[in-house]
Formats: C-alpha cells, structure tokens, sequence
C-alpha cells in the first residue's frame, strides 16, 4: 500500500460503476480516473447542471471515457427508487457511496428526516439495497462507502436518530459518518453470513480541499465562516486528487479486506492510502444490528437476500 496512486489502480475495462455525489470534489476524481481505467461509470448527482458540467469536463480530460449521467436526490427516497429502477444493468461492479452534506443548519428530507442522517446514510442505504441484486449477480462486486474522521465526533444515537431532542451541527455530522461506518460493517458481517463474493469496506478522504467545507456558510450567507474555511482548505488541505485515493484504493486494489477502513497514511490527515483507525463504537455489533433495523423500518428497503 505504500506509496499507492491512480498509477497502480488495476484496469477497470468491462465493469460498471456508480459513483454518488460525482460532480465535483471527491466524487469527480473518483469517477475520472475508475473511466480512465475503463470502467464504464454512472455519475449520479442531484443536480442535472452539475451533473452535466463534470460530464463534459471528464470528457475533455479523458476523451474516450465512456460515462453516463443520471439523477440522483439522496435526500428524496422516491428519487433513488427511481435511479435504481432505471438503471439497466443487471450487473453492478461498484458502488461508490460518496455523496454528503455536511455541518447544515437543521432541517430535513423530502420524507421528513433530519437532513445529514437522511441524505449520508439513510439515502445510500436504501440506494445499495436496492441496487443488491445487481452487485449479488456480479462476482467481486465492491461497496465502497466514503465516511470521515469526523465519526470521532459523535456516537448515534438510538434514540434520536432524527436529533429531535437537541441539534448540534457537527455533532449531528459526525453521527451521520459514524452511522456510514456501522453500515459498512453490518453490511459486511451480513454479505459474509450469506456467503456473498461482495467486499463492502469504508474510506476517508482526511482533510481534503473541495466544496463541502464551504457550502453550509455560503448557503447561510456567513461570508466570514465561508472565508475561514477557503482559507483552512489552502493552507492544512490536501487536493481532491489525492483525498479521492483511498476510496480508489478501496474500490479497486487486490485483497481489500471486508470492513477495512482506508484513509491517509500520514496522521490519517494526508498522504497515501493506508488502514486507518476508527473509534470502537463503530465495530459495535449490536448497534449495527440496531441502526440496520431502524434504517429498514425508516426507508422501506429491506435486504432480504441477507436475511440470515
């Protein structure tokens, strides 16, 4: 793993994969260089204008990429009904769970959940059960779901998972990673149990220049919170390119083991892909189980090729 770049990325030609949140950032990089290496990709994004700009801008920096553009609103259930209804392949390679939101004033879904609960881990739950037929037919198939080290900042809360009783922004931020990260091992101990030939593992991009940083306060209009973020992405941030590596590397390199978590290897804040610590509630079994019961019940999607 030492040293690892786009440059050892395995050839992709004949795969599929969906990449969530792929306009920009992280979600971009990782769209652009799975096409480079032939993969055919899904950019699904919330916004078609978006959407359609990275299309092209992927199309000039890789010219013989064969991509698609679909909708996809994580924060509206009937929208990832209908991406993955109208997606054709019955085949799924990968599935990068990449999008998100982060640090929002409160508010909530189009199905009334609070907004970075719904959008970060109810939205690709119900997005990769209903896409688990089409990664079950595929031998090899790869979840890949992109948490943060930002879980450290918040345990869920069973209880409250909406963040009724009191909201936090970045407490309810860190609980939604922590929420990306029981999934992935649940999904896991679960894949395993039913003897599925499908790797779900969990990445993080460490501290990573993009758009996220900013547009909570740009939304708000907190020119002054906007500033100091621009100005923490410049100088403690990494590029894109390179937060985008460990998700990449969890998405392709040989022997990644179920339930991993890939990140930087230097502090887990920069460098190159390497296994990261995470805290030990998101190893809890019992909370897995839990919140996987609770997010079946919210969004009406239920696995049940993993019924074990």
């Amino acid at each position: 793993m030492a040293g690892w770049s786009t440059r050892d990325i395995p050839g992709q030609g004949g795969r599929t994969a969906v990449v969530t949140g792929a306009n920009g950032g992280l979600g971009y990089v990782t769209a652009r260089e799975l096409a480079r290496k032939g993969a055919r990709v899904v950019l699904a994004c919330r916004s078609e204008t978006r959407g359609r700009a990275a299309v092209d801008r992927l199309l000039r920096e890789v010219p013989d990429a064969e991509v698609e553009l679909r909708a996809l609103d994580l924060g509206d259930l009937s929208s990832v009904r209908e991406f993955a209804a109208a997606l054709p392949q019955e085949r799924l390679d990968l599935l990068v769970n990449n999008a998100g939101v982060m640090a929002l004033p409160y508010g909530t879904t189009a199905d009334g959940f609070e907004t970075q609960f719904g959008v970060n881990h109810l939205g690709h739950f119900a997005l990769t059960g209903l896409l688990l037929p089409a990664l079950l037919a595929t031998p090899g198939a790869r979840v890949v779901t992109v948490s943060s080290m930002a879980h450290l900042l918040g345990n869920i809360d069973l209880h409250d998972l909406g963040a009724e009783r009191r909201y936090r922004r970045w407490v309810a931020y860190g609980r939604s990673k922590t929420a990306n990260l029981l999934f992935t091992h649940e999904l896991a101990r679960r894949l395993a149990a039913s003897g599925a030939d499908v790797v779900a593992a969990a990445a993080h991009p460490g501290y990573a220049d993009t758009d996220l940083q900013t547009a909570a306060p740009r939304a708000e209009g907190r020119r002054g919170a906007e500033r100091l973020m621009e100005l923490g992405n410049r100088v403690f941030a990494q590029p894109a390119e390179a937060g985008a590596l460990p998700a990449l590397y969890a998405a392709t390199a040989p022997g990644v083991a179920p339930d991993s978590f890939t990140g930087p290897s230097r502090a887990m804040w920069r460098g190159a892909p390497a296994p990261s610590w995470r805290a030990p509630w998101t190893r809890d079994d019992r909370a897995g189980e839990l919140l996987w019961a609770a997010s079946e019940q919210l969004t009406g999607v239920s696995y049940e090729a993993l019924r074990s």
